[in-house]
């Protein structure tokens, strides 16, 4: 037995319909937003990951190279497995600058459209 919903009030934002999902879904402005996305986080995934197996590979490989001493007792493996760390925590910052400039306000319109009822 299916009863309906009660009207939003207020405080409740509108529930949106299987078909407002669809539309907006199908919308140019979603499509925007969704290009914008992987237009940054796949080049950056690529690139991270092509990053990290160098390093893999390296370490596997090429032991002589990663084994040179820099200065004291520190070698290039060092510095290259604390680099991952680094390039981790600058892409995580970026993508959140990024985040906040291009996509939040975005998807912020869309959401208060659609819980708007519009």
């Amino acid at each position: 037995m299916a009863t309906d919903a009660p009207p939003p009030s207020k405080s409740q934002p509108h529930l949106p319909t299987t078909e407002e999902f669809v539309e907006v879904q199908e919308s140019a402005e979603f499509g925007e937003l969704r290009r914008s996305h992987r237009s940054f986080a796949f080049p950056l995934t690529i690139g991270f990951i092509s990053w990290y197996l160098l390093y893999v590979l390296l370490s596997n490989y090429a032991g002589g190279f990663m084994g040179t001493k820099l200065f004291g007792n520190i070698n290039v493996a060092l510095v290259f497995g604390l680099a991952q760390f680094l390039t981790t925590f600058l892409i995580a910052w970026w993508y959140e600058r990024h985040s906040s400039a291009k996509l939040d306000p975005k998807a912020h319109a869309i959401k208060s459209r659609m819980e708007g009822g519009e």
